[in-house]
């Protein structure tokens, strides 16, 4: 394993020594927002201590990357594969345009995380948020999962405004004692089916896994999924179907 000290060192210099490194795990310490950390990178396990700056994980490829501390906007954009796993809060757009892989958030996410996420063939990309979430969560979502489990909200609704704003596929799940209310048109809510509880369940599982906690007692909660009303006309913009 290599150890990297980042303290002040500029982001660019940061990352030319981690690409540098030609072995499969690396620890980044003292991290003071250096922006662009394990970008691109595949067959990697990164390990960070401190505050990573915008862009951690873009374009991601199959690596893991670990981060004690909290993180800034724009978390795992359009990564591919792999998993960034938070021991902390993230900032906005976390996640956008991911077409793969899993973001596991041990506290809240800010505005617009998952817009644009999407799916494809074997490409299912998740985030798991283990506290709430800010406004237009899953904006323009077209595939994926987005598990919202809402610590600290006392079984309150776990989303600010706008949540699913111009969702065309995928879903929203949501853990809060009642049905939200007030949502964009562009969206259906019904109470999670056996069959829903059964494919959170494994996230479920590795949230717990990673950061502790009890998911027998996760899983007995009150779930509520948000998927695209297919009569609000935002899907023909996308998809066609003979």
């Amino acid at each position: 394993m290599t150890t990297i000290q980042a303290d002040l060192t500029y982001y660019r210099q940061v990352n030319e020594a981690v690409r540098a490194v030609s072995d499969s795990e690396i620890t980044v310490e003292n991290v003071l927002g250096q922006r662009y950390l394990g970008c691109g990178s595949s067959g990697k396990k990164i390990t960070i201590h401190g505050t990573p700056g915008n862009g951690l994980g873009q374009y991601l490829n199959g690596s893991t990357i670990e981060v004690f501390g909290n993180a800034q906007e724009a978390v795992g954009d359009t990564m591919n594969d792999g998993d960034i796993i938070i021991h902390g809060s993230v900032g906005d757009a976390c996640g956008y345009g991911m077409r793969g892989g899993r973001i596991f958030i041990e506290g809240d996410c800010g505005y617009r995380g998952g817009i644009h996420m999407k799916a494809y063939q074997d490409h299912f990309p998740a985030v798991i948020i283990g506290g709430t979430a800010g406004s237009f969560l899953g904006e323009y979502q077209a595939g994926g999962l987005i598990l919202v489990l809402g610590a600290g909200a006392d079984g309150a609704y776990p989303v600010s405004n706008f949540c699913g704003t111009g969702m065309h596929g995928g879903k929203i799940v949501l853990k809060c004692d009642e049905a939200p209310a007030g949502l964009p048109r562009q969206v259906l809510v019904n109470e999670a089916s056996p069959a829903d509880l059964a494919a959170i369940a494994p996230y479920i599982d590795d949230f717990c896994r990673f950061f502790g906690g009890d998911a027998a007692a996760l899983k007995a909660g009150r779930y509520f999924v948000l998927s695209p009303n297919p009569e609000a006309g935002y899907q023909q913009l996308y998809t066609y179907e003979s």
